[in-house]
């Protein structure tokens, strides 16, 4: 039985690297994402545009936010083994009060509503196939436990994650369902490339913040993909050594 991975956000970045190295350990990925030229870019990666089986990465446009389509794209798979939510926004730094409206619905739409959308969707997919059960990954953030100055809708949504994540895991134990939230740090994508530049710090200054190789967190969700669904990993933070963390506030 080919074991079928999703990743959502798999266009660039963190997604890409997960789903190829997904489909590195024999999962049959596919990638969601809103632009197809990014998408297409990561199934050539895997060197299998529109192949199928072990180790072929194939795509669809979606926007998670969007509930109907998110419904028609999991309706159509048989099984889903493994669901990464990985697809997420931030929004331009702004202090409480000039957070514009439409900024925050953006975020918590992508960030929360979307990952609740697609596990909901990938839930029901689990819970009929047969062998019963699957694997909900969630990307969370250290912003899930500690803020950045300016940031609150991205903060909040992914304070919210953790809500998510447990609830999963809670519901699922009596169906072979586990979820895992995993918070990371600093990882070296388009989205941190301002981290080697100087991001703003709590007590005003602008700092320069270390970052890591992306690759490193692929390898997690690879292993924690591979569990039995007997073992539960719940939380797992990886972040580059030496950034802010602990001392954030």
């Amino acid at each position: 039985m080919t074991r079928v991975a999703v990743v959502t956000g798999g266009g660039s970045g963190l997604g890409r690297e997960m789903a190829l190295a997904l489909a590195g350990a024999g999962f049959a990925v596919w990638v969601t994402g809103r632009t197809e030229e990014k998408l297409k870019e990561t199934a050539a990666a895997a060197g299998s545009v529109g192949g199928e089986g072990p180790g072929a990465v194939r795509y669809v446009v979606l926007d998670v936010a969007d509930g109907a389509a998110v419904r028609e794209f999991f309706g159509g798979l048989e099984r889903v083994d493994v669901l990464v939510n990985n697809a997420g926004v931030g929004s331009p730094a702004a202090a409480v009060q000039d957070v514009r409206e439409e900024d925050w619905r953006r975020v918590v739409d992508t960030n929360l509503t979307g990952s609740f959308l697609c596990a909901q969707a990938a839930y029901d997919v689990m819970l009929r196939q047969d062998p019963k059960g699957g694997r909900i990954i969630n990307n969370g953030s250290i912003s899930a436990h500690v803020p950045r100055p300016q940031g609150i809708a991205y903060t909040a949504s992914k304070h919210a994650i953790t809500g998510l994540t447990k609830s999963l895991e809670l519901e699922g134990r009596a169906h072979g369902i586990t979820a895992c939230q995993i918070d990371i740090g600093n990882a070296a994508t388009a989205m941190t490339a301002r981290m080697e530049q100087g991001v703003l710090q709590p007590d005003g200054s602008i700092a320069v913040e270390p970052t890591f190789d992306p690759k490193i967190v692929a390898d997690f969700v690879v292993r924690i993909a591979e569990l039995p669904t007997s073992v539960a990993v719940p939380t797992l933070t990886v972040m580059a050594a030496g950034m802010p963390y602990v001392g954030r506030g």
